[in-house]
């Protein structure tokens, strides 16, 4: 049995990596699916996979650390499929390694603007539009550096503790009004943000780093977040999820 037969999905950054898979998966489990990108070819590439595969999605071009964007996408959601049923706020950027000290404050907003406004952006509108329907789920992507530091990316790790602390807020909130928020944490994950930029060497570096002595694969989050937002997890609101072969438990 499909388990979001019937509903409505939408993922940002779905172009490519972990938001490409969540967005497979979703439409593998029965729902319609709206493919959001900064990237237009590879948003398309994901929607002509998926229809491929007997799924429907459509692509819409926003970038995710634009709120008038974001307003945009859950607009063009409802008028394309009349509802929005779950919403998993993937789009990030790591920004440049420096200490704190040192980090660029350009390149620091920059991770500010996308890795926490564009979640604030997007829970927003969701937010708004899950009302209407009179409930949904959203997933908000993390990190393991949602709960550990990663030295010299202050940037991105102050973000990422914060998406975890904004999803546990709007659980809070919205409990009762039959909308769940909860957040995941991948650790490292093999995408091809990593093949493009690591050798081998760095790779299974990378790698030791957690117990299971391997890389995630996206598919591996995508099916965390798929049980997040399917009626399976219908009591699970506020919580933060880390799926990462045991890289925070020593």
């Amino acid at each position: 049995m499909s388990l979001l037969q019937n509903k409505v999905a939408l993922v940002t950054g779905a172009g490519s990596g972990i938001g490409k898979a969540i967005a497979e998966a979703f439409a593998r489990e029965g729902a319609k699916v709206v493919i959001s990108d900064i990237n237009e070819e590879h948003g398309n590439e994901t929607v002509t996979a998926i229809k491929n595969n007997g799924g429907e999605a459509f692509f819409f071009k926003a970038d995710s650390g634009s709120a008038e964007d974001n307003k945009k996408l859950v607009e063009a959601t409802v008028a394309q499929y009349g509802r929005l049923d779950i919403a998993c706020n993937n789009a990030g950027v790591g920004g440049p390694a420096a200490a704190t000290g040192d980090y660029d404050i350009e390149a620091w907003n920059k991770v500010i603007s996308v890795n926490l406004n564009g979640v604030f952006y997007g829970c927003k509108y969701q937010l708004l539009q899950m009302e209407k329907n009179g409930g949904g789920s959203i997933v908000n992507i993390a990190s393991v550096h949602g709960t550990v530091a990663a030295p010299n990316s202050p940037a991105y790790t102050a973000t990422k503790h914060a998406v975890v602390g904004l999803s546990k807020n709007i659980a809070a909130e919205y409990g009762q009004k039959n909308i769940r928020c909860n957040a995941v944490g991948p650790g490292y994950i093999k995408t091809p943000l990593l093949d493009k930029n690591l050798d081998e060497a760095s790779m299974k570096a990378i790698a030791a780093k957690a117990t299971m002595n391997r890389l995630g694969t996206s598919e591996e989050i995508a099916e965390l977040v798929v049980f997040l937002s399917s009626d399976k997890a219908s009591f699970t609101t506020g919580a933060y999820y880390i799926a990462d072969g045991g890289y925070t438990a020593v």
